[in-house]
């Protein structure tokens, strides 16, 4: 079968490639430890993977996270589909996926029906508190490593520093900024010298691999609506997160606003306060920030058909409608990224975006420092549109645990699991005290 396409070449200057066992242990530790959003989950894969496994080297790590930034939906969880599809083909990249993905979904669900019976959280809220701020240190420290092995030229670093101003300070949207960096670079490349490079993939197994994915995502879908009928709520939540999980460019960041209006407002399956609740949740629980969706349909679900069973009947429809399109994008797309990167004006339009993206990654850093380090944060609104923190509103305790997580990892070289347990111990100690 196409899908079952062997990685096109073996690593290179990396350790020996593991087995299938030591990969599904690997990533089932990322899915339990992924906290922090993009930002914190790139930056924990990257350590694992690159710096502590030593499985990719740098080269494919970043090439594959460009292709990832490229598509629509949680680009952290494509990144870790496709390492698991270089190193184990599809057994792998759909290993690496779900195990990356499940653990916070069934976190985000318990934590929803918990929700649902008796409200906020306080304990689980204070045990997270302290792991954001361990994971703060965590993405600045990966955020240094990438920046000073991918900014190879004064281009590269103007390109980053360019693509940080446009959407922090400019609020750009991040498509634009990616294609503009994909342009200066494509435009750069166009007279560098012509090599032996690798032929691309057949179309035809592209065509089978997505036609084969598309069927799997949207099968169950059309199931629903046949049974229980078009305008039923199980069919509405799929419809609405089948949608939503192709136009989500840019990461969860970018969706999350625009899903709280139409959620609230549009379809009033949740009240306002409920979705600042779920965001909150979902920030601080492991897996990919657009976990929020489970505690959307789960509640949406819970309203509407007065029922667990219906909750859970939506939580479920929902993950599947969120999720499984990266596993077509990256099984379609994987095999193209090697090709591409051998040629010239190609490769160096990666390039430039790979400068971007640490602009980007910057930009989410920043975004989740502010909110981690103070009560109070606001976006300006005009022209020129920078997030501002309530500078009264400093957390000294939040940023007490941030150093000393720093400390931990970066002078003393504690295990990433370590910190995040003393940090989320910490931090239940302190909002006891508090």
């Amino acid at each position: 079968m196409p899908i079952a396409l062997a990685p096109y070449s073996r690593l290179k200057e990396v350790s020996m490639a593991p087995s299938f066992a030591d990969l599904v242990k690997t990533f089932a530790k990322i899915g339990c430890l992924s906290f922090g959003g993009p930002a914190g989950q790139i930056a924990m894969m990257h350590r694992i993977l690159v710096d502590e496994q030593k499985w990719l080297d740098e080269k494919t790590y970043l090439s594959a996270l460009n292709f990832c930034m490229l598509l629509p939906g949680p680009e952290a969880m494509q990144l870790a589909t496709y390492s698991g599809w270089k190193l184990h083909g599809v057994r792998g990249g759909l290993a690496a996926g779900l195990l990356f993905v499940l653990p916070g979904a069934f976190v985000v669900l318990a934590l929803s029906m918990i929700y649902a019976a008796f409200g906020q959280i306080p304990v689980i809220e204070a045990i997270f508190y302290g792991v954001k701020a361990a994971v703060l240190a965590i993405v600045m420290e990966a955020l240094l490593r990438v920046a000073k092995r991918a900014l190879k030229t004064r281009t590269h670093w103007i390109a980053a520093a360019l693509a940080f101003l446009a959407i922090f300070a400019f609020a750009i949207p991040f498509p634009i900024v990616i294609i503009a960096a994909a342009i200066v670079g494509a435009w750069r490349g166009q007279t560098a010298p012509e090599a032996a490079v690798q032929d691309l993939p057949k179309s035809a197994d592209l065509a089978r691999t997505s036609l084969l994915w598309t069927v799997i995502w949207l099968l169950p879908l059309a199931a629903i609506a046949a049974w229980f009928g078009r305008t039923h709520v199980l069919t509405e939540i799929g419809v609405y997160f089948a949608k939503l999980a192709i136009v989500t460019f840019g990461g969860a960041y970018a969706v999350l606003s625009y899903m709280g209006q139409a959620v609230v407002e549009d379809k009033a399956w949740l009240t306002s306060a409920q979705m600042i609740d779920g965001l909150g949740l979902a920030e601080t629980t492991p897996g990919p920030l657009i976990l929020v969706t489970t505690f959307v349909a789960y509640l949406a679900g819970l309203k509407t058909l007065s029922s667990m069973a219906g909750g859970l009947a939506a939580a479920a429809i929902s993950l599947w409608m969120t999720f499984v399109p990266s596993f077509l994008f990256i099984f379609a797309g994987a095999p193209y990224i090697e090709a591409i990167n051998q040629r010239p004006r190609l490769k160096n339009a990666l390039a430039m975006i790979t400068a971007a993206v640490v602009g980007v990654i910057l930009n989410l850093s920043v975004w989740f420092g502010l909110h981690v380090l103070f009560g109070k944060v606001e976006r300006l609104s005009g022209l020129f549109q920078p997030w501002v923190p309530d500078w009264a509103g400093l957390d000294i305790f939040a940023l007490a645990l941030s150093l000393l997580s720093a400390v931990l990892l970066l002078k003393m070289h504690v295990s990433l699991f370590m910190v995040l347990g003393i940090a989320a111990l910490l931090g239940l100690f302190i909002r006891i005290l508090i």
